[in-house]
């Protein structure tokens, strides 16, 4: 059968996607042969309003940097992408209209709650101040889990590596640690947040965003110091999921 609706994902570097090999299984297993999934790499968010005037779209994810540039370009915005402030899912309806959702909240809250022990009191570091922090920041504020933002700067809201590793009491006081960086992502495995790794124990749990390499540098000091850690594999499926759900909403 001819394929009759084109999805896929749009980013700057798409080497290493996960999107396609998920979404191209998930047709062939499920017997779906009217669509296709599809990369299209964009050198800048610019190229996008090409790439819809040229490709006829059904659906199309957003992965970094375009998770917060690409609102600008669309016609609406859903509550979940309201809320956390950035999009990774696109719904085309005639017209065309586009509107913006966000399923990372979705992926990342359903694989946290699945993983952390029923009874908790956490506090938590989020490792990264960029677009893919925004959905867990949503995520532990409705959890009600008090929070810091780390970054590589001094910016309003958020302390530094540095002033981590001048005071690494704050790690040891945090048992929650979630990486958003790309830090540590393949093929630059030899990379990791500029963490006090000297102050996580068993006490901890470390969810790094990133699911190649299965086990980042970041989660093995973790594991070593004997640290609960866990990848961002989960999450992918659960939004991937949640996406389709969108793209085929009536």
């Amino acid at each position: 059968m001819k394929t009759s609706r084109t999805f896929g994902l749009i980013g700057r570097s798409l080497k290493h996607s996960f999107s396609k090999g998920y979404f191209s299984k998930k047709f062939s297993e499920e017997q779906i042969t009217d669509c296709a999934y599809q990369l299209f790499e964009l050198p800048d968010i610019k190229a996008f309003e090409k790439l819809v005037a040229d490709v006829p779209l059904a659906g199309l994810n957003v992965t970094i940097p375009y998770k917060e540039e690409v609102m600008t370009y669309l016609h609406g915005l859903d509550a979940s992408a309201e809320k956390v402030g950035a999009v990774n899912v696109i719904r085309f309806e005639p017209g065309p209209k586009l509107t913006g959702f966000n399923s990372d909240y979705y992926g990342f809250k359903t694989s946290l709650l699945n993983w952390l022990p029923a009874s908790h009191n956490f506090s938590a570091l989020i490792l990264g101040t960029g677009g893919a922090s925004k959905a867990v920041c949503a995520v532990l504020e409705d959890l009600e889990i008090p929070f810091m933002l780390v970054s590589r700067s001094i910016r309003q809201g958020s302390i530094t590596y540095e002033y981590l590793n001048q005071n690494p009491h704050v790690v040891g006081d945090a048992p929650l640690i979630i990486n958003t960086t790309p830090l540590g992502m393949y093929p630059y495995v030899d990379q990791c947040p500029d963490l006090p790794y000297h102050m996580i124990g068993d006490q901890h749990y470390l969810y790094d965003l990133i699911y190649n390499p299965e086990t980042t540098l970041f989660m093995e000091k973790g594991i070593n110091k004997g640290a609960r850690a866990k990848n961002g594999l989960e999450m992918l499926h659960l939004q991937a999921e949640r996406s389709w759900e969108i793209w085929n909403e009536c």
